[in-house]
């Protein structure tokens, strides 16, 4: 690989969209907190109402693996919920970003 293409590879890698921590907070906010709650506790009328799982469990955590969470976020839920579909509405980054931020809820 030339120098030239060797330079423009690692701008574009450098450059390429990183769904930062404070993105996903944000990502939460807008998509996920009026069902899950600002911790991912379900404690929302709409969490109790669908019996949203609490995702600060131990259990929960260490049961669910970072791409079954990533495939609920892409396609939506059938476990009895209403949860919609964001493949079409977050980049791959950005689902990322949302695993992510759910593996902060573990429980205190």
């Amino acid at each position: 690989m030339t120098t030239r293409l060797c330079l423009l590879v690692s701008t574009l890698l450098l450059c390429a969209p990183v769904a930062r921590a404070e993105d996903a907070a944000e990502l939460w906010g807008k998509s996920c907190k009026s069902c899950h709650g600002p911790d991912g506790r379900a404690q929302t009328r709409m969490g109790q109402k669908e019996a949203i799982v609490d995702m600060s469990r131990a259990a929960w955590q260490k049961a669910e693996t970072d791409a079954e969470l990533r495939e609920v976020i892409a396609n939506g839920s059938s476990r009895n919920t209403k949860m919609k579909a964001y493949k079409d509405r977050l980049t791959p980054e950005q689902m990322d970003a949302l695993v992510r931020y759910i593996r902060t809820f573990k429980a205190k």
